[in-house]
């Protein structure tokens, strides 16, 4: 069985990998680029 001690240890990592997750998820989405808009400046 899984001790208090174990448990807490994997409820901060995987919580610390899920918000890592999110800020880089976050990142690449603010800094994308519009795949329309991009169509339209190649367009003209």
């Amino acid at each position: 069985m899984i001790s208090d001690d174990e448990l807490y240890k994997l409820a901060i990592f995987l919580g610390s990998i899920s918000m890592v997750l999110i800020v880089v998820y976050h990142f690449l989405e603010v800094n994308s680029q519009d795949k329309s808009a991009a169509a339209v400046k190649k367009a003209s």
